[in-house]
């Protein structure tokens, strides 16, 4: 999934160059190209689907050239990740009826690959043998409330080899004292947006949970991969509606269950969540790009775009973000405010 943009990470992440065609870390490689080259390890790179909106298309086939431009699926306009979904979930399923799928946000950061790939792998090899939907989990490692949260029952399910949970309950973005309950409690898991299922397992979820958006892609069986399939998701895609996954289907089945995780997971959602992962000053700053010098100052997040002279002085706990004339100046303490903040820019405008 590459449709998103990333408005969290403004100024960095803009409409026309969203985060998962940056190298956000600096590491020469982007985010979507990371996660191409990751899931290169689990099935041939011509059975990877890039689920994208029409703006992205270039940018799609100039960082992944390896992949055919039929493999890259056009969304019309922005709806959220139950119509994505819906819409590679019947196009895969045209190909073959007997087909394994991973769902994987594109702009998300793994740093070991190997356990990732051994999981994804343990699960696509209990997928034909049960009816089930699989989402990861990650260990919570701090009351983050900026993550969903799955709390899962005790007893392991489905295998008793595998390490696969019942999922409980869902719960969106707690506050901080219900997140610090969960982390307490050791039944709950970050939600990682990752998904495992069998075509026909999600498709008939759909048709159960979420009939319109079923009877739309239902309608278009035929048409998948012959040259009428871009003019049919054109003309249908605007009336699916906005709706994720999660609220869609997860919440509503009887039949997901989450396998516990760890292989070094963030979802790269705020500027906090990059913080992590970059090198930081004796004073705790992160500092990349320009010419930079801190005085008195601590806790910092500061990016510049190369050629930029700054000086800072007395400043703790703060976000500074400065890229292609645009800046931004935010305590850390309401990072999750930038996408409203962005907004507002948007509408002065």
């Amino acid at each position: 999934m590459a449709g998103g943009i990333g408005s969290r990470f403004w100024p960095l992440s803009k409409k026309e160059m969203p985060k998962q065609f940056l190298d956000i870390l600096g590491i020469g490689e982007t985010l979507i190209q990371q996660t191409f080259r990751r899931l290169a390890l689990i099935c041939p790179k011509e059975n990877i689907f890039i689920a994208t909106n029409n703006e992205y298309v270039n940018l799609c086939k100039e960082q992944i050239n390896q992949i055919s431009e039929d493999n890259i699926l056009c969304e019309p306009v922005m709806r959220n990740t139950a119509p994505c979904i819906a819409y590679a979930s019947f196009k895969i399923h045209s190909i073959n009826s007997e087909a394994k799928m991973i769902v994987a946000p594109s702009d998300h950061l793994i740093t070991n690959d190997a356990e990732y790939v051994r999981i994804v792998n343990e699960i696509f090899d209990i997928l034909p043998k049960e009816e089930i939907i699989v989402t990861l989990g990650i260990q919570p490692s701090r009351p983050d409330i900026g993550y969903g949260y799955i709390q899962y029952e005790d007893t392991n399910s489905v295998d008793s080899n595998l390490n696969i949970k019942k999922v409980r309950t869902f719960t969106e973005k707690p506050n901080r004292d219900l997140a610090l309950q969960f982390l307490d409690s050791g039944d709950f898991l970050w939600n990682a947006g990752i998904f495992l299922f069998t075509s026909k397992v999600i498709i008939d979820s759909y048709r159960k949970d979420l009939r319109d958006i079923y009877d739309i892609f239902k309608s278009g069986e035929g048409i998948y991969g012959t040259s009428n399939e871009k003019d049919f998701i054109s003309r249908k895609f605007a009336s699916c509606k906005n709706i994720s996954i999660d609220y869609g289907i997860l919440e509503k089945s009887d039949i997901v269950y989450v396998y516990p995780s760890i292989f070094g997971w963030s979802d790269l959602g705020t500027w906090g969540s990059i913080d992590t992962h970059l090198p930081k000053d004796d004073e705790n700053n992160t500092v990349r790009g320009g010419d930079i010098q801190l005085y008195n100052s601590k806790d910092n997040i500061v990016i510049l775009d190369s050629g930029k002279e700054c000086i800072i002085n007395g400043l703790t706990g703060y976000i500074v973000v400065e890229s292609d004339n645009s800046l931004l100046i935010c305590n850390k303490a309401d990072e999750q405010e930038i996408k409203k903040f962005t907004s507002g820019l948007k509408s002065n405008k």
